[in-house]
């Protein structure tokens, strides 16, 4: 199992409560898929972006760190691909130390 960090934004057009529990669903997807397990989960709050993606100026922020397969990284990216109320992600490898 390799170690991934997964940053994504989720829409502000909805309570802050729904959109951690949009977060806490990709942290359980992570479990279900390939055996993977979550690390670390870190809500970042809202934030204002940097420029409007997709008419939206804010967003909640999330970061979960991860341990999984390359199966749970294509999953996950796929369905955060899908999610209307996603308007950015991004997951990355992190080094082995």
């Amino acid at each position: 199992m390799n170690k991934y960090e997964l940053m994504f934004i989720v829409k502000t057009t909805m309570e802050s409560e729904e959109a951690l529990k949009i977060a806490k669903g990709y942290e359980k997807l992570i479990s279900e898929v390939d055996g993977g397990k979550s690390t670390n989960f870190k809500d970042m709050g809202q934030k204002k972006l940097a420029y409007a993606i997709k008419k939206q100026v804010n967003g909640f922020y999330y970061v979960i760190n991860f341990d999984g397969t390359s199966a749970t990284v294509k999953e996950l990216d796929r369905r955060l691909g899908l999610d209307e109320n996603i308007i950015r992600h991004l997951i990355i490898r992190l080094d082995e130390e």
